[in-house]
């Protein structure tokens, strides 16, 4: 099992408050979800601990706990299986790929701007289309901020 990081980084003209609310709230982060696969959102508080069930249209996904969050600065989150057909998988061979892979979102003010920070883990066969999905979604993220600044 072989995991390689991906890290990108954008400056968007908005606070760190709506950068997050982008990230986080249902209303926006449905928008850039759908750069990775449509109909794609999240169930979770987004509390420490809590569980992130990301499902899409095929009832597929990926599960996740939240490991931190410290609101307008870092949200990580670990990798703890897999969805499929609507089923949560915790011991295929495809699941245990993800397992303990983490991701993470870090934002800093930036002279009245937000620099956002992302690093994700993933298997070595999906990093190609993750990078390219992550360029998608960042500046899905960059718009959906700046416009709603």
């Amino acid at each position: 099992m072989s995991r390689r990081i991906i890290k990108k980084s954008m400056e968007l003209q908005a606070s760190k408050e709506k950068v997050w609310d982008v990230l986080l709230l249902d209303k926006f982060n449905k928008t850039w979800f759908a750069d990775f696969s449509q109909g794609m959102r999240v169930q979770t508080n987004w509390k420490i601990g809590s569980k992130a069930l990301y499902t899409d249209n095929s009832n597929g996904g990926i599960i996740c706990q939240v490991v931190a969050n410290k609101p307008q600065e870092l949200l990580t989150l670990e990798f703890t299986g897999l969805l499929v057909n609507g089923k949560e998988d915790y011991d295929s061979v495809d699941a245990r790929e993800f397992i303990g892979g983490k991701e993470s979102y870090r934002l800093l003010a930036a002279q009245g701007a937000t620099k956002i920070f992302i690093e994700t883990e993933t298997a070595e066969q999906y990093y190609d289309w993750m990078q390219d999905a992550w360029d998608k979604a960042l500046h899905t993220i960059k718009k959906l901020s700046e416009d709603n600044a």
